[in-house]
């Protein structure tokens, strides 16, 4: 007897919240980044969005790209004021005045994640404030002119670890921020790439209905920072993924879970070579990001496996 497989399509929410029309750079994986999150998201929502790339070129006054509450922070301070807003939005329903309470959500990229913001972001955290938290990395203080940020990965050139004849570029590995964030003992953090659709849904969808924090970090390829074709956005967030570099994983309740694992991983070479921030380096350079990228991988798998 001849079997069939049948295919269930998926589909993405239709209605934006994110509206088209904004200024954010062609290939810009933030802003696609954005939209499926806040498509996920909905209507009923407040978020707190930090100064950065998608505070800039969503709300040239008089207009915006936001079609949900949204409240425009500074560097550090948008987990105090997700904060501010959970901790009122509580206040309100103990008093019987809110029926259906919005989601809170704090956003920011990796500069007002991993360095700015940082301390913030960890006391929202041990306070065990109910609201997630979306860090859109790209790797770079990109909106002020591409500057390193901690996050920056090792290796790669930026306008303040400019590779030349004295130095590769960054000489730091990338700071963990999910590690950081699983060590405060919050419920839920997870990796997400928008190259991956349906897995950053999914995982957006998982946080916002687990009580307490959640942390989500989103890998942001940003072809202006990254010096790559702008039509190599999703392919380039496939590769990081693939190669190990970025792992897709979720930590819930202190339990690893490997969204995506692969047989065997690609070399990353194939990830670097296409981006200009990495074109300067030598092989034992590669070699090195090599290693490092696959004891990495093992741990984690590792702690997946436990």
């Amino acid at each position: 007897m001849e079997t069939y497989a049948i295919y269930v399509p998926r589909l993405l929410p239709q209605k934006d919240f994110f509206a088209p029309g904004h200024r954010a750079c062609i290939g810009c994986g933030e802003a696609l980044a954005v939209r499926l999150v806040t498509k996920t998201l909905g209507r009923n929502v407040i978020i707190s969005n930090a100064t950065g790339c998608m505070e800039i070129v969503s709300s040239p006054y008089p207009t915006t790209s936001w079609r949900v509450p949204w409240i425009h922070t500074l560097f550090e301070n948008a987990s105090a004021v997700a904060s501010g807003v959970e901790a009122a939005l509580k206040i309100l329903n103990a008093k019987g005045k809110r029926g259906d309470s919005p989601k809170v959500v704090a956003m920011g990229g990796d500069g007002a994640t991993s360095d700015i913001g940082l301390q913030a972001l960890s006391g929202a955290w041990e306070r065990g404030h109910n609201f997630l938290y979306v860090c859109y990395d790209n790797e770079a203080y990109m909106n002020t002119g591409i500057q390193r940020s901690s996050a920056t990965p090792y290796g790669a050139s930026t306008t303040t670890s400019p590779a030349g004849k004295v130095s590769i570029g960054q000489t730091r590995w990338k700071k963990n921020l999910p590690a950081i964030a699983v060590a405060h003992n919050i419920p839920y953090v997870a990796t997400a790439c928008p190259s991956y659709p349906f897995d950053l849904i999914e995982k957006v969808k998982k946080a916002v209905a687990i009580p307490g924090p959640a942390y989500l970090h989103v890998l942001s390829v940003c072809p202006t920072g990254w010096r790559h074709a702008t039509d190599l956005t999703i392919r380039i967030g496939r590769l990081a993924v693939e190669t190990g570099v970025f792992p897709l994983y979720e930590v819930e309740n202190g339990s690893y879970k490997l969204s995506m694992d692969f047989p065997k991983l690609r070399p990353v070479r194939d990830y670097l070579s296409p981006q200009g921030r990495f074109r300067h380096l030598h092989e034992e350079e590669i070699d090195r990001i090599q290693e490092r990228v696959t004891a990495e991988y093992e741990k984690l798998k590792k702690k997946a496996e436990a």
